[in-house]
């Protein structure tokens, strides 16, 4: 009796604690490196460091955005490309494109205008980019908790930085 009560109990708390938790591997992997090499190439194609300002980088058959940004042989930009955002304290942070949900890379998120989040324009999950890392919060999304996967940032010098793969 006393096995099934402790099974009957691990299983809720199994439950109860899997409801909080967050998905943010849904996105298949994808090599991503994106360098910006020299001042001028970030000062033309980079994020500025303003609060909530952002970019996209999408290298794909047929496609480049932006389309005059210098990609390398070596440049990825991972399952649906890439968003680089500076958050509200100016600090950067790289995601990918492709909305968690869908996890398809042509379904790629967009920033509404004048907004301060990410959406996607299939399911309209929308997403905390320029704070909370990332993390759903509205749609089916969020109902399962997907967050949009997280690349690193990191700064070779002044002004030269590299997003490189999780």
């Amino acid at each position: 009796m006393k096995t099934i009560h402790f099974i009957l109990l691990l299983l809720v708390v199994t439950l109860w604690s899997a409801c909080d938790s967050v998905d943010d591997n849904r996105i298949p992997y994808c090599e991503v490196r994106l360098t910006f090499p020299t001042v001028g190439d970030w000062n033309l194609y980079g994020v500025k460091g303003d609060a909530a300002s952002y970019e996209r980088y999408i290298l794909a058959p047929g496609m480049r955005v932006p389309s005059a940004f210098p990609y390398t042989a070596m440049d990825r930009t991972g399952y649906g490309g890439l968003l680089l955002v500076a958050d509200v304290l100016g600090d950067l942070h790289a995601y990918d494109l492709a909305c968690p949900y869908e996890a398809r890379p042509e379904i790629r998120l967009f920033i509404p205008e004048g907004e301060l989040y990410a959406e996607c324009p299939v399911c309209g999950s929308t997403y905390e980019v320029f704070s909370n890392g990332g993390m759903p919060r509205s749609g089916p999304a969020a109902d399962r908790g997907y967050a949009l996967q997280r690349y690193s940032v990191t700064s070779g010098g002044a002004l030269n930085y590299r997003i490189v793969t999780r």
